[in-house]
């Protein structure tokens, strides 16, 4: 059996090599590396697959920074988010002297509380950041309906779930990212769609919003040498964008590999009692960016997989209300219990497009064992 992979990227390239490498070189040979050739292509590509507009940029904590600086906010504007997410969802905020405001999160599907989230709403509350965490939507149309009656913008950080839909109540299916004002995505290598190095992109429905985004993620530009505004420096190379528009082809077979990987742990790991398996929402699909699971002796399994030569993750071991670097946001231990309990109790198997059924047999076996000698 081959060695278990956390995310096998390299097995993944090698299924699609050959075009890949000459994508890779059809870039070298053209000589446009920047803002231009392959990145302008895939922006295209991945507009007509999201159905929106897509900015590409630098990377997705960059996405979130130019979605809120677009949003013209002023210093102490409140915006609610999650403190169960990585720390750019909140990074961002603070650095525009914008305030994150928490809302815990639902014990099961891992994602803002919908129903708690009003009660947060203040009259410096500006904007709603869900995020959709391991592959899964939020409850964007009770969050959407909130924003549309506060007169709020909704800011989606879908960088964990590029390709998941979100279903609406009529019927109707959008991707993660197109519901609100504003997505915010990432190709991080292990992403559901992945670069091999740093990329990010930005949606949005609104044209002059978009206008707006482009300008301030290449220096505020209006034209050459004619800058209309305050900008970044954020931009997604031509030899990435050559790979990720290689790779956006496959994108939907990579989600089913996906799909059906947690389908097969998800049928031997069911009815283990000390372990939960993902809980799916009635209103999304899942792409299983991670496939976590939630259990009380977490890093006793996990000490035992290792052993197993068994990778494993913990996303993420401490919410950000309790990080040392955000404790002016006056928050304590206990203020968010779910968020709080679930630090203590996920874990994320191995999951990615190439993991074979003898590797998943080994790691499910594995996990059975762990439980039998704990009874």
């Amino acid at each position: 059996m081959q060695t278990i992979q956390m995310s096998d990227i390299y097995g993944q390239y090698l299924t699609m090599k050959d075009e890949i490498d000459a994508a890779i070189q059809e870039v070298i040979r053209s000589t446009k590396f920047i803002k231009s050739g392959k990145v302008l292509d895939f922006e295209e590509k991945l507009s007509e697959y999201l159905d929106t507009n897509v900015i590409s940029c630098g990377n997705g904590t960059d996405a979130l920074q130019l979605a809120f600086m677009a949003l013209n906010l002023n210093p102490g504007d409140e915006i609610i988010t999650t403190p169960f997410t990585f720390i750019s969802t909140v990074e961002v905020l603070v650095l525009l002297e914008l305030k994150p405001v928490f809302v815990d999160v639902c014990p099961n599907k891992f994602n803002i509380d919908s129903s708690k989230i009003e009660a947060a709403i203040t009259d410096k509350t500006k904007a709603i950041l869900p995020v959709h965490l391991f592959g899964q939507c939020a409850d964007l149309e009770t969050i959407q309906s909130l924003c549309k009656k506060h007169n709020l913008f909704l800011v989606e950080d879908a960088c964990q779930a590029l390709g998941t839909g979100f279903l609406f109540n009529d019927g109707t299916t959008k991707k993660a990212g197109t519901v609100g004002d504003i997505g915010c995505n990432s190709f991080f290598p292990s992403k559901n769609l992945g670069a091999f190095g740093d990329g990010g992109a930005v949606y949005t429905n609104d044209n002059e919003l978009a206008k707006t985004i482009r300008s301030i993620a290449n220096h505020g530009r209006k034209e050459m040498y004619v800058y209309e505004r305050v900008g970044l420096n954020s931009r997604l190379d031509s030899m990435q964008a050559a790979i990720l528009e290689v790779k956006l082809k496959s994108i939907e077979k990579h989600i089913k590999a996906r799909q059906e990987a947690a389908a097969f742990y998800d049928f031997h790991l069911k009815g283990i009692e000390g372990l939960q398996i993902p809980t799916r929402a009635e209103y999304s699909t899942h792409t299983f960016h991670q496939y976590t699971i939630k259990v009380e002796k977490r890093d006793e399994l996990q000490a035992f997989l290792q052993k197993r030569e068994i990778p494993s993750m913990v996303y993420y071991p401490r919410a950000i209300h309790l990080q040392e670097g955000y404790q002016f946001l006056e928050y304590k231990k206990g203020d968010f219990p779910h968020s709080e309990k679930l630090t203590e109790t996920v874990l994320s198997l191995p999951m990615h497009t190439e993991l074979t059924e003898e590797q998943q047999r080994y790691i499910v076996d594995s996990i059975k064992e762990f439980f039998k000698n704990e009874l």
